[in-house]
């Protein structure tokens, strides 16, 4: 299917260039864009765009030396700046920079921002090449080139580290397209038109196979062949002597097949170093989600790749609809979908080396397991960019664990899910979980024991999943306990969840435990937020309080208190508004399951609990009887 004529910066609209110094234009004129701290906040929401980017993210990139103690309303400005310029064009502002997820979004359409009319080209030429129109996969593929300026993207504001990092990504972003590009011309009989651009790219980019698999080819088809087996020979010696590796099978079949004077074509990806599939079972009870799940196969199986972040707090769901949207986007990733725990089963956090180790092994990664991290990361990262693969990083701890296991460039995509938000990841999408909705709990409960039962006593079923807090793994646990126990009525099994000394007790099936899954989420806490948390728990019976009443609770000023409320959202502990509001106006709340946790904890120390065994329960602890006067609000 052609691609929709779109002309950027067209009468009346403005346009904004990232592929070079960052740049605004409106009818040919250019529209100033501020200071320097203004122009950094509009470049990290513009590489960004139509996403979440949040508040910590914005903050590290514009005092990376810490902020100060106006950060928070100087950020405010700068947003409202950038909303000023949309209004300036537009009338109004449209919306056009809304609050959302803990952070900032930017609405901006194709025809607005250069680097998503590089992505619309990219996208199209390389659905024309699979369709076997090489032609106009070359020209739409030359038409995104032609977009990058003749200096490097974001090049004056680079000295912010978070900037360079996303302007490296789109140069990675660029190099991919560029080997497409002249892979298509290639195979069109012109490869003389792209043989002097590859050059100048391998002697920057070394280690990119298939940059130097398209200047071997174009060599060849050129009458060139010497050269073309002494750039192999080169990279061969470069891999052994950098990296300890060789080439690729599909290289050294390239290279066979020059050094026997037959037409070389280009190395497709080796199908036997693909890794297959490695994910659990699809839950057959899996419901609602429907928002979240179609954002996950639009985002992780669109053809460039990306990163994905899967947030929540313990027992939202987060592992469910990842896994899920994995096995939807089957067809898509030929190269193999894997699954990996991030965690040990004691819940404390993998290192980073073991889980390389790991993929390398599913993987069929040469250099796996080698002695040398660096030399596996460079073969790890060589893999991902040579394959289209879908990897499901589980439970993630904090960012340092999955660095470096990310794809730097390449069409992979990776779901990864935390409690945490991880925000020190760039350039990533984020989805938070929250907790269902009743029509969705209640379905899910349904499934678990039966509509006629369901239907016996709605309401009662009602009070079930809203003491269960909606979380599913909760409503999971009651729907499998009521499975079993099938004379208990719902009534009476709702008072129990309602008593907030026995609702623990009762969420237990088996060797399913919602007070494990709590505990190992206590364990991540430092000692300090594991402190605030039990004092924030104690406010009152829903766990919902305002900044006045935390700053009360915690004994601490605004500012102390901000920063440490913060710092729980941060961890998934406490969930904060959907919408943009003062910090005075907003309601915070810690979830209901956790404050009972939490209240729990109260007298044992700031130390966190000790491990829960499947299928066994925490002793309580002495003096158990504070967590029921705390309960009485």
């Amino acid at each position: 299917m052609p691609l929709p004529p779109v002309r950027p910066g067209s009468a009346g609209t403005v346009y904004f260039s990232l592929l070079g110094p960052l740049s605004a234009v409106i009818d040919g004129r250019p529209l100033p864009l501020g200071p320097r701290k203004q122009r950094l906040v509009l470049a990290t929401l513009l590489s960004r765009p139509n996403t979440p980017v949040p508040v910590g993210v914005l903050t590290d990139v514009v005092w990376p030396e810490g902020p100060p103690r106006t950060a928070r309303k100087n950020l405010q400005v700068y947003v409202s700046a950038a909303r000023g310029l949309f209004g300036a064009v537009d009338g109004d502002d449209r919306n056009r920079v809304v609050h959302d997820c803990g952070g900032y979004r930017l609405r901006v359409e194709e025809g607005e921002l250069d680097t998503l009319r590089f992505r619309a080209l990219a996208r199209a030429g390389r659905a024309a090449g699979e369709r076997g129109d090489l032609r106009t996969a070359a020209r739409l593929l030359r038409e995104a080139l032609d977009l990058w300026g003749e200096r490097p993207p974001l090049h004056d504001l680079r000295d912010s580290a978070g900037v360079a990092e996303e302007a490296e990504r789109l140069e990675a972003r660029c190099l991919t397209v560029y080997e497409d590009w002249a892979e298509a011309e290639i195979e069109t009989g012109r490869a003389g038109v792209a043989l002097d651009g590859l050059r100048d790219l391998v002697e920057r980019h070394p280690f990119r196979e298939r940059l130097r698999a398209a200047w071997m080819n174009s060599l060849h088809q050129t009458g060139r062949q010497a050269e073309a087996l002494e750039v192999y020979d080169d990279y061969r010696q470069l891999l052994a002597r950098e990296l300890g590796l060789e080439p690729s099978p599909a290289m050294a079949a390239l290279y066979r097949a020059m050094l026997g004077g037959g037409r070389a074509s280009r190395p497709a990806p080796s199908r036997n170093a693909a890794c297959g599939v490695s994910l659990p079972a699809d839950s057959r009870r899996f419901t609602g989600r429907g928002d979240e799940l179609a954002q996950l196969l639009d985002v992780a199986g669109g053809p460039d790749g990306a990163v994905v972040i899967v947030s929540g707090p313990a027992g939202v769901g987060k592992s469910a609809l990842a896994v899920r949207a994995a096995h939807l986007l089957a067809e898509g990733f030929p190269d193999g979908r894997v699954h990996l725990r991030a965690r040990r089963e004691d819940g404390t956090a993998r290192a980073r080396n073991d889980m390389l180790d790991e993929l390398g092994r599913l993987c069929e990664v040469g250099g796996a397991g080698r002695p040398d991290p660096a030399r596996a990361e460079n073969a790890w990262q060589d893999w991902l960019s040579r394959h289209r693969a879908l990897i499901v990083l589980d439970d993630v701890a904090d960012e340092a664990s999955v660095r470096g296991l990310l794809p730097r460039s390449g069409r992979c995509s990776v779901l990864l899910t935390a409690r945490g938000q991880l925000a020190g990841l760039e350039a990533v999408h984020r989805t938070a979980l929250a907790a269902p909705e009743d029509g969705e709990a209640l379905e899910l409960l349904g499934r678990l024991i039966g509509e006629d039962r369901l239907r016996t006593d709605p309401s009662a079923a009602l009070r079930i999943v809203r003491a269960c807090g909606g979380l599913p793994l909760a409503v999971s646990v009651s729907g499998m306990r009521l499975a079993v126990l099938r004379h208990l009525p719902l009534a009476e099994y709702a008072d129990r969840l309602d008593d907030p000394t026995a609702a623990l007790d009762e969420l237990v099936a088996g060797d399913v435990s919602v007070r494990s899954r709590l505990a190992a989420g206590w364990r991540d806490l430092s000692a300090r937020d594991r402190g605030a948390l039990v004092r924030l728990a104690g406010l009152g019976c829903d766990g919902v309080f305002t900044l006045e009443r935390a700053m009360a609770a915690l004994d601490s000023d605004e500012r102390g208190t901000i920063r440490a409320v913060e710092a729980l959202i941060d961890t998934g502990a406490v969930t904060s508004p959907a919408g943009e509001v003062t910090a005075h106006a907003a309601l915070y709340e810690v979830p209901r399951l956790l404050c009972l946790y939490a209240r729990e904890n109260v007298g044992v120390g700031e130390g966190p609990p000790g491990p829960v065994l499947p299928g066994r329960e925490p002793a309580r602890p002495a003096g158990s009887g504070v967590p029921r006067l705390l309960s009485r609000g």
